[in-house]
C-alpha cells in the first residue's frame, strides 16, 4: 500500500518535474528564415519558430531591431503572426514596397537559463514593375521619307531591370541597343532601347510601339507613337479637255488631280508662263489635292499652252502637266469703208476687211438682192495666230441706186457662221425755195425776252440743212430741225440779250447739190448794262485808310445810273459822262471814296447800273480785305462764373486780318504756359480751359494778341463760385439784462445772396430768435430787450445755393444782476460772476469759527453756497441767516431764519386736470410742509348734500389724485389742505371751493327699475358714512384734548386755543406759516425748522421784549425743505451726552446768564450731517476754523453744563 502511494506521487509530480527540466534548457530555432523574392504589393512572410523560448524575439532590417510587440509599432505594415505559444514569430509585410528589399535575422534574446541565438540573414529581394515606358524623339517635326532617325525607348525604374521591345505597324524591329542607368530611386534601373529607323512613305500614320516587362510582370506594360511621315507627291493630271479645239466664248471647265503626298500637294494654274489660279483643296480621305480652273475661251487663247503644277514641302522639284490648245474664233468686226452719199453719175468706190479670225473668212458683195462681182480680195496675218481678209469694190450710181443698201458678208468655215456690214446709198439734188417768221423789225424788245425765229425750206434730194447765222456768224443753239410734208423747218429760239440789238439773223439752206439759198432780218432790243467792273488802285487795304472805288458800267440801251451799297448804307458816287458802247448802247463811270475800319473786313461794295425803262439794273461787288491788328469781339465776356472744381473755360472771341493771330495768357502779371501747369488747357480756339478750378484761380486773366499788323490786349475775371464757410464775428457775446444783442456771422462764400443767412436757436424749449438781417457778407442776428431765456447756443447757417452749406455755434451770455431762487429749494444759485457772502443777524459771519462751515459750488451757470451750523444753539443760532450775491450790475439779498416744526401751509393752485362722468382728476402746488412729512385731504360734495366727504390722497406725497364714484351730471364743490404730525392747514386759496359738475354718462341711460336700486343703495351706504364721520368727529376731539392737556405745561395752546399766559392764538384762516404779532413759538413744538423769510428785509420779524423772560420768533417769509431732526450733543470735557429722547431736551448752560460759549468738541466724532446738500467729490471742502488746535485753549473756559430742563426754553436746541 505505500508503494503504490510512492507511485501515485511520482506520477503526479512529473509534470511539474518536466516544467522545471524544460524551463532550463536551451532555447533554438525550429524553423529559421529563407530568402524571399516578393513582387511590389503582395504579402510578405518570413518564416521564424522558436523552441522553448524563453528570451525575447525580435526582427532585425537592415541592422535595425524592429521592436519585441507583435505589432511592431513605428512599421504599420509590419506584423509578427503565428502562435506565441508554439514559438511562432513570422514576420508579416503587407503591401511590399522598394523599402522592403534588405536583409532580415531573427533574434532571440538571452534568458536566465539560455543564451540568445540568431539566426541566418535572409533577403527579400522585390520585383518592382517598370512604369510606363516613354519615346525620347523629337516627333513635332515630322520625318522625310527616305531619311533614318535613331528611335529611343525607356523604361524607367524597374527591378530586375526591364527588356525592351520595339514594333512597328506590328511589326519587330530588329537591331535594337539596350542599355541601363540608374532610376529615380536607389536599386531602380532605367532601361534604355535605340533602334534606328529608315522612314518610309508608307510609314505615315502607323504606330511604332514599344514593350517593357520584367519578372514582375505578367504583361509587359506599352507605349505607343504615331509616325508622321512627309513624301512628295505623284504627277497631276488635267480632266476635262478632251480635245485641242475649242470654240471662242466656250467656258472650259478643267479639273488638275495630285494623288498621295504628305502633307497634300499644293496646285497652281497657269497660261503660258503666267499664273491663272493659286485656288486648290485637299481630300484628306482620298489622299488627294484637288485644283478646278473656270477658264472663257477667248481668241487670245489660240495656241495657249495650260499648265498644272503640283509640289509639297518635300519636292525636289515641282511636277506638271500641260496641254496646248487651238482656238476657231469669227471676225470680231466687218468695216465697210467709202462714200456712201454721192451725185448721180459719179463712181462709187468701196472697201470691205475683216478683223483676224480663225480659219479665214470668204467675203461676198450685195446691193439690195443683186451680188456685185467686181471684187478682188487679199488675206493676210492677223491677230491671235488669225487672218485677216480684204476687200474692194467700184461701182458707178445711178438714180435707182439711191436708198438701195449695200452689203459686205464675211463667212467663217470653222465655226460656220457669218457676219456682215451694209450701208444705204444716196444721192442729193438742191433745195427749192426758203422764207422766215419773226417779229416785226421795228417794235423795241426789252433784254430777256423769249422771242422764236423759224426758217421754213421745200424741195432738194436729199431735203436742204437749214442753217441760222447771226451777224454772218453760225448759230449752234438752233432748235433740230424737222421735217413736214413739203420739206423742212428750223426754229431758233432766242432770249434777247444785248448783242440781239440791231444784229442780222440768215437763215441758209442748202445740200449735197452745192447751191444755198437765204432768208434773213433784224431785232431791236433794250438791255441794262452788260458788264460792271470795280477797279481800285491800292494794292493793301488796312484799317484807317481812305479807299478809292472806281466802276465802270458796260454797254446799256438806253443809258443807266450807278448806285453804291455796303451792307444796308447806300452812297452815291461821283458819275462821269457817258460814253457810246458796243452793241449800239453807251457806258458809264461812277468813282467812291471809303474810309475804312474793321468792321469793313470781308464785307462786298456792291455797285449797280440802274435802267428806269427797264425798271432792273446790273450790279457787281467789291470784296474788301482790310488788313487790321487782333480785335475782340464786343460779346467777347469780361467776366466768367464757375463753380469750385468745375472746369473753368474762358472763351477768346479775338478776329484779325491776317488771321494768324497768336496769344499768351497772363494771370497776376505771370504768364500761363501751355503743359506747364496740368490744369491748364488751350484749345484750338485760343479759348482757356482750368480743370478742377480752386478759389485760387480766380481773378483777372489778361490775353494778349498780335499778328503781322499789330498787338492788342483785354482782360476777363474770372469769378469762383464755391460753398460758404462761415466763422463767429465773436464768441461768446455778452450782453447785459434788457438790452439789445447783436450775433454776427461772417461767411466767406462766393456768390454772397441775399437772404443767405439762418440762425436757430440750439436751446431746449421755444425762444424767440430775434431779427435777422444781412449786409454783404455778415449775417446779423439782433435780440431786442434780452431775457435770460435768450442765452444759449444759436447756430448759424450759411447757403449760397453751392452745397454744402456751412454753419457755427455762437454763444450768448446773458448778465445780469445775481438772482438768488428762493423757495423750496435749499440749495442756492446765483450767476457765476456773483460773489457770495453770509450775515447773521446783519453781522458779517466770521468762517474761522469752527462752528460754521461754507462751501461753494460752481456748476455751470450757477453757484450755490451752503453754510452748515454744527453744534445747533438756540440762543446763538435761532436768528436770520442772510445770503447775499453781489456782481457788477447788483445784488440780491435771502433772509434764512432758523425756527421750531409747525403745522403745514395750506396748498395753492388747487385746479381741475379733467373730469368725466364718474370721477375728476385734480391737481394743486404743496406748500410748506411745516419742518415735517406731509400728506393731504380732499373734502368734497355734491350741491344736493348737506355733509362734506373726505377722501385721503395716495400715496400721501401726490400733488395729482382722481376722485372717483361721482354721478353724473352732479355739481361737486372740492377742496384740498395739508396735513402733518403737529396738525393741518386751512384749505387751498384762502379757503377757496372749487365748483366742478360731472359729464353725462357716455353709454346707454340706465332703466327706471336700476336708476331705484341704485338710488336705494346709495342712500344706504351715504348713512353709514354719516355715522362713521360722527364718530370718527367724537373720538377725535377727545384725542385731541386729552393730548391738549398734555402739553399745556408749555404754557402754549394747540389747534387754535387761546394761550393761557398771553391769550395769544393761531390765525386758522391765513394760508402761510406766519404767525400774528408778537405770537410765541408753540411750546410743544419739539423740532427746530428753517424758514425762508424772503428776500425783503424788513420782513423779518425778530423781536425781544425786555418785560417778558422768555424769547418770542417771528417767522415772516416763505418757507424751506423740512430738516431731519438730529438731536444736539451734550458735550463737557470729559464726557460726550447722546441725544436724550423727546419730550425733554439737553440744553446748554450759561455761565453767569452771559453769552453762549462754543463747547470743545468730544473725542468722538460728531455725527454727520443729515442736511448734506453737496455733490459726492465735494463733502470734503467744508470750510473751517482750525478746531483741533484751539480745542485746548476752550476747554479752560468751559464750565460744568447743567441738564437741558434746567435752560429756558429759547436757550434749547437741536443740530440741523
Amino acid at each position: 500500500m505505500d508503494f503504490m502511494s510512492a507511485w501515485i506521487v511520482s506520477l503526479s509530480a512529473l509534470p511539474f518535474l518536466c516544467l522545471i527540466c524544460g524551463t532550463h534548457a536551451q532555447q533554438a530555432f525550429r524553423s529559421e528564415p529563407r530568402n524571399l523574392t516578393v513582387r511590389m504589393g503582395a504579402t510578405a512572410v518570413l518564416r521564424c519558430e522558436v523552441l522553448r523560448a524563453s528570451g525575447t524575439v525580435q526582427w532585425v532590417k537592415d541592422g535595425l531591431l524592429l521592436g519585441p510587440q507583435r505589432s511592431l509599432p513605428g512599421f504599420p505594415r509590419y506584423s509578427m503572426i503565428g502562435n506565441p505559444t508554439k514559438g511562432q514569430y513570422h514576420l508579416q509585410i503587407e503591401k511590399a514596397q522598394l523599402e522592403d528589399d534588405a536583409s532580415y535575422e531573427c533574434q532571440v534574446g538571452r534568458s536566465e537559463s539560455s543564451r540568445a541565438i540568431i539566426s541566418s540573414t535572409v533577403w527579400v529581394n522585390m520585383l518592382i514593375p517598370p512604369s510606363k515606358p516613354y519615346f525620347e524623339v523629337d516627333m513635332a517635326t515630322p520625318w522625310t521619307a527616305g531619311k533614318k532617325y535613331v528611335v529611343t525607348c525607356i523604361a524607367p525604374d524597374a527591378k530586375p531591370m526591364a527588356e525592351i521591345t520595339l514594333y512597328k505597324d506590328g511589326v519587330e524591329l530588329t537591331g535594337i541597343e539596350s542599355f541601363n542607368m540608374s532610376g529615380s530611386k536607389d536599386k531602380l534601373l532605367n532601361t534604355h532601347a535605340d533602334v534606328t529607323v529608315t522612314a518610309l512613305s508608307s510609314d505615315n500614320g502607323r504606330q511604332l510601339a514599344c514593350h517593357a516587362k520584367n519578372p514582375a510582370l505578367f504583361w509587359p506594360v506599352k507605349t505607343t507613337m504615331t509616325m508622321s511621315v512627309q513624301f512628295p507627291p505623284q504627277p497631276p493630271v488635267i480632266v476635262g479637255l478632251e480635245r485641242a479645239e475649242v470654240k471662242a466664248g466656250r467656258m472650259l471647265v478643267l479639273e488638275c488631280v495630285s494623288h498621295g503626298g504628305n502633307p497634300l500637294a499644293t496646285l497652281h494654274w497657269t497660261k503660258n508662263g503666267e499664273v491663272l489660279s493659286t485656288t486648290w483643296k485637299k481630300d484628306v480621305v482620298a489622299q488627294k489635292s484637288i485644283s478646278i480652273l473656270y477658264l472663257k475661251i477667248t481668241p487670245a487663247d489660240n495656241q495657249a499652252v495650260l499648265c498644272c503644277e503640283s509640289v509639297n514641302l518635300v519636292s525636289l522639284s515641282p511636277l506638271s502637266v500641260s496641254r496646248k490648245i487651238t482656238v476657231f474664233f469669227e471676225p470680231a468686226e466687218v468695216t465697210l469703208l467709202g462714200e456712201f452719199t454721192t451725185i448721180e453719175g459719179q463712181d462709187l468706190v468701196l472697201n470691205c476687211y475683216t478683223t483676224s479670225s480663225n480659219p479665214p473668212v470668204q467675203i461676198r458683195w450685195w446691193l439690195g438682192y443683186k451680188e456685185l462681182n467686181s471684187s478682188v480680195a487679199t488675206i493676210t496675218e492677223g491677230d491671235n495666230g488669225g487672218m485677216i481678209t480684204i476687200s474692194n469694190m467700184s461701182h458707178v450710181v445711178s438714180r435707182e441706186d439711191n436708198g438701195l443698201k449695200l452689203t459686205c458678208e464675211a463667212f467663217n468655215k470653222g465655226t460656220h457662221f457669218s457676219k456682215s456690214q451694209d450701208a444705204i446709198l444716196n444721192v442729193y439734188y438742191p433745195p427749192l425755195k426758203v422764207w422766215l417768221d419773226t417779229p416785226p423789225q421795228d417794235v423795241p424788245l426789252r433784254s430777256g425776252t423769249k422771242v422764236h425765229l423759224i426758217c421754213f425750206s421745200t424741195g432738194g434730194n436729199p431735203p436742204g440743212t437749214l442753217t441760222w447765222f447771226k451777224n454772218g456768224k453760225a448759230l449752234s443753239d438752233a432748235l433740230r430741225q424737222t421735217s413736214f410734208d413739203r420739206g423742212v423747218a428750223r426754229e431758233l429760239v432766242l432770249v434777247l440779250s444785248a448783242s440781239d440789238n440791231m444784229a442780222t439773223y440768215r437763215c441758209d439752206a442748202t445740200n449735197k447739190a452745192k447751191k444755198t439759198i437765204s432768208a434773213h432780218t433784224k431785232l431791236m432790243v433794250n438791255f441794262t448794262a452788260i458788264s460792271m467792273k470795280i477797279s481800285t488802285k491800292q494794292q493793301e487795304l488796312r484799317r484807317g485808310q481812305m479807299l478809292s472805288l472806281e466802276c465802270q458800267s458796260g454797254s446799256s440801251n438806253p443809258k443807266a445810273s450807278i448806285s453804291w451799297t455796303l451792307g444796308a448804307l447806300r452812297f452815291q458816287g461821283v458819275e462821269q459822262p457817258p460814253k457810246r458802247a458796243q452793241f449800239g448802247g453807251v457806258s458809264v463811270h461812277s468813282s467812291l471814296s471809303l474810309n475804312l475800319s474793321s468792321q469793313h473786313h470781308n464785307q462786298r461794295v456792291i455797285c449797280q447800273a440802274y435802267s428806269p425803262v427797264l425798271a432792273e439794273g446790273a450790279n457787281t461787288f467789291f470784296k474788301l480785305n482790310v488788313l487790321y491788328p487782333p480785335e475782340f469781339s464786343p460779346e467777347q465776356p469780361t467776366k466768367v462764373q464757375v463753380v469750385e472744381n468745375d472746369m473753368a473755360t474762358i472763351p477768346l472771341l479775338v478776329s484779325a486780318n491776317p488771321e494768324e493771330v497768336s496769344c499768351i495768357w497772363l494771370h497776376r502779371r505771370e504768364k500761363l504756359v501751355k503743359g506747364g501747369y496740368l490744369r491748364y488747357n488751350w484749345s484750338d480756339e485760343n479759348a482757356l480751359e482750368i480743370r478742377n478750378v480752386t478759389r485760387n484761380n480766380a481773378g483777372v486773366y489778361t490775353v494778349k494778341c498780335s499778328n503781322d499788323e499789330g498787338v492788342n490786349q483785354t482782360s476777363v475775371m474770372l469769378d469762383v463760385q464755391y460753398a460758404p464757410s462761415v466763422k463767429a464775428e465773436k464768441d461768446p457775446v455778452l450782453v447785459n439784462l434788457g438790452e439789445t444783442a447783436d450775433l454776427i456771422c461772417v461767411a466767406d462764400a462766393n456768390p454772397i445772396i441775399s437772404d443767405m443767412f439762418f440762425w436757430k436757436w440750439l436751446g431746449e424749449g421755444e425762444v424767440e430768435v430775434g431779427q435777422e438781417t444781412q449786409e454783404d457778407k455778415y449775417g446779423l442776428l439782433t435780440i431786442h430787450n434780452v431775457t435770460r431765456a435768450h442765452a444759449g447756443l444759436y447756430q448759424c447757417t450759411a447757403n449760397n445755393g453751392i452745397a454744402p452749406p456751412a454753419t457755427v455755434d455762437v454763444q450768448l451770455i446773458v448778465q445780469f444782476k445775481p438772482e438768488i431762487q428762493k423757495g423750496v429749494q435749499w440749495r442756492k444759485k446765483v450767476f457765476l460772476v456773483s460773489t457770495s457772502f453770509g450775515k447773521k443777524n446783519g453781522v458779517l459771519m466770521d468762517f474761522a469759527n469752527h462752528r460754521y462751515e461754507e462751501e461753494t459750488v460752481s456748476e455751470g451757470s450757477f453757484q450755490t453756497s451752503t453754510v452748515r451750523v454744527i453744534n445747533v444753539s438756540a440762543a446763538l443760532d435761532y436768528a436770520i441767516f442772510s445770503c447775499t450775491a453781489r456782481n457788477s450790475l447788483g445784488e440780491d439779498k435771502l433772509d434764512i431764519q432758523l425756527v421750531s416744526t409747525n403745522h403745514p401751509d395750506p396748498p395753492t393752485s388747487f385746479r381741475q386736470v379733467s373730469v368725466s362722468h364718474d370721477s375728476v382728476t385734480l391737481e394743486w402746488i404743496p406748500s410748506f410742509n411745516g419742518g415735517l412729512r406731509q400728506r393731504f385731504r380732499i373734502r368734497y360734495r355734491s350741491d344736493q348734500s348737506a355733509s362734506f366727504l373726505y377722501m385721503d390722497v395716495f400715496p400721501p406725497s401726490a400733488s395729482t389724485f382722481t376722485v372717483t364714484g361721482l354721478q353724473p351730471v352732479t355739481t361737486y364743490n372740492f377742496s384740498v389742505n395739508a396735513l402733518n404730525a403737529i396738525g393741518e392747514s386751512g384749505y387751498a386759496d384762502n379757503n377757496a371751493v372749487l365748483t366742478i359738475t360731472t359729464m353725462a354718462r357716455p353709454e346707454e341711460e340706465v332703466p327706471e327699475e336700476e336708476r331705484g336700486y341704485l338710488t336705494e343703495v346709495l342712500t344706504v351706504v351715504f348713512g353709514i358714512l354719516l355715522v362713521l364721520n360722527s364718530l370718527g368727529c367724537f373720538f377725535g376731539l377727545r384725542w385731541k384734548k386729552r393730548r391738549g392737556q398734555t402739553g399745556g405745561k408749555g404754557g402754549s395752546v394747540l389747534g387754535g386755543k387761546k394761550n393761557e399766559e398771553d391769550g395769544s392764538s393761531q390765525s386758522a384762516v391765513s394760508n402761510s406759516n406766519k404767525y400774528e404779532s408778537r405770537e410765541k413759538i408753540n411750546a410743544a413744538a419739539q423740532r427746530t425748522l428753517l424758514l425762508d423769510s424772503g428776500s425783503e428785509s424788513d420782513s423779518n420779524v425778530y423781536e425781544s421784549y425786555a418785560a417778558e423772560s422768555s424769547h418770542y420768533y417771528y417767522p415772516t417769509g416763505d418757507y424751506m425743505p423740512p430738516l431731519s431732526p438730529l438731536h444736539e450733543e451734550t458735550r463737557r470735557l470729559d464726557v460726550t451726552h447722546l441725544p436724550l429722547d423727546a419730550p425733554s431736551h439737553p440744553y446748554e448752560y450759561v455761565r453767569d446768564q452771559g453769552l453762549y460759549q462754543d463747547i470743545l468738541a468730544s473725542p468722538l466724532p460728531s455725527p454727520p450731517s443729515l442736511f448734506d446738500h453737496r455733490l459726492p467729490n465735494q463733502r470734503n471742502e467744508w470750510r473751517s476754523s482750525t478746531y483741533h488746535q484751539q480745542a485746548a485753549e476752550r476747554a479752560r473756559d468751559v464750565r460744568q453744563l447743567q441738564r437741558d430742563s434746567d435752560l429756558p426754553f429759547e436757550l434749547r436746541g437741536e443740530l440741523v
